[in-house]
């Protein structure tokens, strides 16, 4: 039986030694844990869950018992957790398995993320774990969260702390398929199947009323400030906003549970929510919009500008610095594209005005580009990032978007002039629309390696190379369809 590690450090911003710590992971303190047993004495079972590289919720549901023991002492997970496919198997590439025994790696508790499922039919608590920087080797620098957290640490090390908030597309689902296997658009409180796109209907939306009922009830249970509801560009999906924070990884954090909650309310109604990124040939892609500004430890922003102030020679001030941040996520865009857009059906979603952007380009109040800067009060300036799919990690692509924004303002880069109308006809430089394209950029990326750390690449790159060789080794319905009989 593996032995405990040492208590986790509590909240004081010096260890034992008297170093300063890395306030960005500190660990919930044990209180949480007492205060949640005792207002919720019904709770038998806890899901305790770690996000891997492929965003998926990974872990165990243990007992009432033993959550105060994680609290206090931490809960070991097998090293190979952060090394599998989006299928749940082992990567003998990524060092994680054979070469380290598959060693226990001790993760702790994030503040403020014991709380209650709302949709399970038993009272349940969720909490969610990450490794700990020592504790958690050989595992820890395969930790997206990790990765975030080392990202903001060395923007907010030169001033600048990034305001984030996440955007989430997801088809609601029937579990029915249909003849062929083909998904289906969950059915209306009218009984009917929805037919036609009806962006921004207001009718879509009420007649899916008992699951977004339910769906913000939770959001509300657990503290996640979820906003606006949108049916959005196809039948049958829909969009719901949450709220930026100024702590930009409890933003991610946010953004993670939310995803978490959608598919268990879904479940809860007989349903699924797919944040697929292209789970339709002809119908609207799904996307994450990232939204991103910069702000002083005051939380003053420091984008704040007139939208006049961004454009050429005029750019000056915080025009100039939201420019540089432009420029810095162009310049990196294809290095971090197989962040943004992590699988192979992640490439089916660029199709020519289609509102996915398919170029580095930019724009002022224009859906037509990659990176928008809405309009509206000089204060609330920021920067819409509209490149990631549904189905990206949050934690990875927002450490990819922060660690471009860093370069382009470390190098001083400039964006050129913004695009006015039609992003789509005027594109010059396009982005590849192949996972191996992608990945290859990546690997070779120097940019990344620095930005990004050599050992999470060489964990993230073995799982994808994995999963491209398994993907393309399967022989399915389509090759048979059109090669079967012609070929």
């Amino acid at each position: 039986m593996s032995r405990p590690p040492p208590r986790s450090p509590g909240p004081s911003p010096v260890n034992a030694r008297g170093e300063k710590k890395d306030l960005t992971m500190q660990f919930a303190d044990i209180q949480e844990a007492h205060d949640f047993l005792a207002a919720n004495p019904e709770v038998r079972s806890i899901e305790l869950f770690l996000i891997d590289a492929n965003g998926v919720p990974r872990g165990k549901l243990l007992h009432r018992e033993e959550l105060l023991a994680v609290f206090e002492s931490g809960r070991p997970l097998p090293s190979t957790i952060l090394g599998l496919t989006i299928n749940g198997e082992d990567v003998d590439e990524t060092g994680l398995v054979w070469d380290v025994g598959d060693a226990d790696c001790w993760t702790f508790p994030l503040p403020g993320s014991l709380c209650l499922q709302p949709w399970r039919e038993r009272p349940t608590g969720q909490l969610q774990v990450s490794m700990h920087p020592t504790l958690g080797l050989p595992a820890t620098p395969a930790d997206p969260r990790h990765l975030l957290a080392r990202v903001i640490n060395g923007l907010k090390g030169d001033g600048y702390h990034p305001v984030m908030a996440v955007e989430l597309e997801f088809y609601l689902l029937d579990r029915e398929r249909a003849a062929d296997g083909r998904p289906l658009p969950a059915r209306q409180m009218n009984g009917t199947r929805p037919q036609a796109t009806q962006v921004y209907g207001i009718y879509e939306l009420e007649q899916l009323q008992p699951f977004l009922d339910d769906l913000y009830d939770a959001c509300e249970a657990q503290g996640l400030p979820a906003r606006t509801a949108i049916s959005e560009y196809a039948p049958g999906q829909v969009e719901i906003t949450l709220e930026h924070r100024f702590d930009a990884l409890q933003a991610i954090d946010e953004g993670i549970r939310y995803k978490r909650l959608v598919k268990g309310v879904a479940n809860r109604h007989g349903l699924q929510a797919c944040f697929m990124a292209k789970p339709f040939a002809d119908l609207a892609g799904t996307g994450m919009h990232m939204h991103v500004s910069l702000a002083d430890a005051e939380g003053n922003n420091l984008y704040a500008s007139d939208l006049s102030d961004l454009e050429g020679d005029g750019a000056a001030g915080a025009g100039t610095l939201l420019r540089h941040s432009i420029a810095g996520m162009m310049a990196t865009l294809l290095d971090s594209l197989a962040l943004f857009c992590p699988n192979a059906n992640s490439f089916r979603r660029f199709q020519a005005n289609s509102y996915a952007p398919l170029a580095k380009s930019w724009g002022i109040n224009n859906r037509t580009v990659s990176f928008r800067v809405p309009g509206g009060p000089a204060k609330s300036r920021h920067i819409e990032h509209r490149i990631c799919g549904a189905d990206a990690n949050p934690y990875l692509a927002a450490a990819a978007i922060l660690a471009g924004i860093h370069h382009g303002i470390r190098l001083q880069l400039d964006p050129g002039a913004p695009i006015e109308g039609n992003g789509y006809a005027q594109a010059t430089e396009f982005l590849p629309t192949d996972w191996l394209t992608a990945l290859r950029a990546l690997e070779h990326s120097s940019w990344a390696r620095e930005a990004l750390g050599e050992e999470f690449l060489k964990v993230f790159l073995a799982i994808k190379q994995a999963e491209y060789r398994q993907f393309m080794g399967e022989v399915g319905e389509q090759d048979w369809r059109w090669y079967l009989t012609q070929a």
